[in-house]
């Protein structure tokens, strides 16, 4: 018989909340999204991320994630990479339900709807996992109380990597509660740059191109009636946002709204 005592469970440092997770998908093996519970006393903006990861060794190991969920659900989801020497990826692509994860009090970041100025088109460009904050943002009814059509144009190597696809594609449009306002507002473009797909190249080649507005009949950027968020790569942010100056956009943040604005906080560890 073994009496010994079980190990202690680390304790959950104060700024942070200790979750459960409650679901993980893989959806390719670079790619996973997962859910935990949620503190009743969370709150965040659609559009926000948080400082997530794990206890290690005692001590926490974060990176900034945005949040997938939208602020009504009750469970949080995320959506990651794997990067196999990544010191918190590597580690946290092991999660399985029942694990616990940690939140941050503190949700932040500038891809929220109060930094854009009025329009009429919100455009929300991603490359990868910088869709999160776009899963949140297209299940916030606000966003279709303030936009006549919501654009998620989102980019990726293999066609495996387009996660979420059917949320778009068929689940939003026959929601019970979003599916009204989705329908007819909400226009879904995915490209692929490295399999053949029906639409092929990176987002900045398929605007400048016009490629994308003949395909979703919709005119060509103008800081006069769109509104952009960016969330990718650093190469695609960087480009984009040269592409958008180029065409008079000016770059919003808190308390200075802007015609585009771009989250720098992008998980790549």
């Amino acid at each position: 018989m073994n009496d010994a005592p079980a190990p202690a469970a680390p304790v959950i440092p104060a700024a942070y909340f200790g979750e459960r997770v409650t679901w993980v998908h893989h959806w390719t093996d670079r790619l996973f999204s997962f859910r935990c519970t949620r503190d009743a006393t969370f709150r965040f903006r659609a559009g926000e991320f948080a400082m997530i990861g794990l206890m290690v060794n005692g001590k926490p190991l974060v990176r900034a994630y945005s949040m997938a969920s939208p602020p009504w659900e009750e469970e949080l989801e995320f959506l990651s990479i794997k990067v196999q020497d990544g010191p918190l990826t590597s580690r946290l692509q092991h999660i399985r339900a029942g694990d616990t994860v940690l939140i941050g009090r503190k949700p932040t970041g500038t891809l929220v709807t109060d930094n854009l100025k009025p329009g009429r088109t919100l455009w929300l460009l991603a490359t990868g996992t910088g869709l999160a904050p776009f899963l949140s943002l297209t299940r916030e009814p606000e966003v279709y109380d303030r936009f006549e059509h919501v654009v998620v144009a989102h980019t990726v190597r293999e066609v495996a990597e387009l996660a979420h696809r059917e949320l778009f594609e068929r689940d939003l449009p026959a929601h019970d509660f979003l599916g009204e306002m989705v329908r007819g507002k909400l226009l879904y473009y995915p490209s692929v740059t490295r399999e053949p797909f029906r639409t092929q190249g990176r987002i900045t080649a398929l605007i400048e191109s016009g490629r994308i507005f003949a395909d979703l009949g919709l005119p060509e950027l103008s800081p006069e009636h769109d509104r952009v968020m960016l969330c990718g790569s650093e190469a695609m942010n960087r480009d984009c946002k040269e592409m958008l100056e180029a065409r008079g956009f000016e770059e919003g943040a808190n308390n200075a709204p802007g015609t585009y604005v771009v989250e720098k906080a992008f998980v790549t560890k």
